[in-house]
C-alpha cells in the first residue's frame, strides 16, 4: 500500500476517534432534566403535547397563527425548558421544542426548517433558545432570514460571523444580572451584533441555570430570586414579544 494512503487511513481514524471522544464526553456531560418536568410533558385542558420527533405544545382552545421554535441549550436535555415553554403555548402559541443531536444544537442548526414545514397553518415563525441554543437561532435568522420573522434569545447572543446588526428582524434579549455563564458584560458586549431596536430586559436576581429546569450548571452564579419568579418573568417577556406578531 502507498504511503499516501496509509496516511490517509491514519488520518481519517484519527479524525473519527475525536468525533467519538467528543461524543462521549458530551453525552457524560450532559445536564439531564428534572422529575418535575414530566408533569408539564402530559397534555391538560389548556395545552395539547405531542412527541413525535420534537415536543409540540399546542393550545386546545384556539389554532394558533404564531409558532414559536425553540433550541435548548448546550449539553441540556431539550425537555427541560417544557414548563415555561408549556405555559407559553397557553397563552395561544404553537410552541415546538427541538431536540439536539448529542445536546448540541451547533451540529443540526437548520433544524427549524423542518419544523416550518411540518406547520403549513403557522403565518408567522419566531425561533429562539437558550445560551447555545439561542447561538445557533440566531445563526438560522442569519443564514435564512425569509424564515422566520421573530428571534428571542434567553440569556445568549449571535457569534460575530452571524452579526444580526444590519437587518430589520424584531428581537428579545433576556439576560439574568447575576448569570455567570453568559452574564450581563459578555451580552452587552455583543449588543452590537443585534438589531438596533432589539428590546433587551435584564431579569434581576436570574441566573443561567433558572431558565430552565436541569439543575446548577457550572460557572453560574447563585440567584438571587427563585426559580418560579424567574421563569415567570421569562414566559411574560417572550409571550409579550410573540404577541406582537399575531394578526
Amino acid at each position: 500500500m502507498k504511503l499516501w494512503k496509509k496516511l490517509l487511513i491514519v488520518f481519517t481514524l484519527f479524525v473519527l476517534a475525536i468525533i467519538v471522544a467528543g461524543m462521549v464526553w458530551s453525552a457524560s456531560s450532559s445536564y439531564s432534566a428534572e422529575p418535575a418536568v414530566q408533569a408539564y410533558l402530559e397534555s391538560s385542558d389548556r395545552v395539547l403535547v405531542v412527541r413525535d420527533g420534537w415536543v409540540s405544545f399546542q393550545p386546545t382552545d384556539q389554532s394558533p397563527k404564531v409558532g414559536f421554535i425553540f433550541y435548548p441549550g448546550g449539553n441540556v436535555d431539550h425537555l427541560a425548558y417544557a414548563p415555561p415553554l408549556h405555559e407559553i403555548a397557553a397563552q395561544g402559541f404553537l410552541v415546538v421544542n427541538v431536540p439536539m443531536p448529542f445536546n448540541l444544537a451547533v451540529l443540526a442548526p437548520e433544524k427549524a426548517l423542518d419544523v416550518i414545514e411540518a406547520y403549513p397553518g403557522i403565518e408567522t415563525w419566531v425561533i429562539g433558545g437558550h445560551s447555545l441554543g439561542g447561538a445557533m437561532a440566531a445563526r438560522l435568522v442569519y443564514t435564512h432570514p425569509d424564515e422566520v420573522q421573530g428571534l428571542v434569545l434567553w440569556a445568549a447572543y449571535p457569534a460575530d460571523s452571524d452579526s444580526l446588526a444590519a437587518s430589520d428582524i424584531p428581537v428579545l434579549s433576556l439576560y439574568g444580572t447575576m448569570d455567570g455563564v453568559a452574564s450581563p458584560r459578555k451580552i452587552e458586549r455583543r449588543f452590537e451584533l443585534l438589531p438596533e431596536e432589539t428590546r433587551y430586559l435584564a431579569l434581576e436576581g436570574a441566573n443561567h441555570a433558572q431558565f430552565g429546569f436541569y439543575g446548577a450548571q457550572n460557572r453560574d452564579n447563585p440567584p438571587e430570586i427563585t426559580r418560579q419568579e424567574q421563569q415567570t418573568l421569562i414566559v411574560n417577556a417572550t409571550v409579550d414579544f410573540l404577541r406582537s406578531f399575531e394578526p
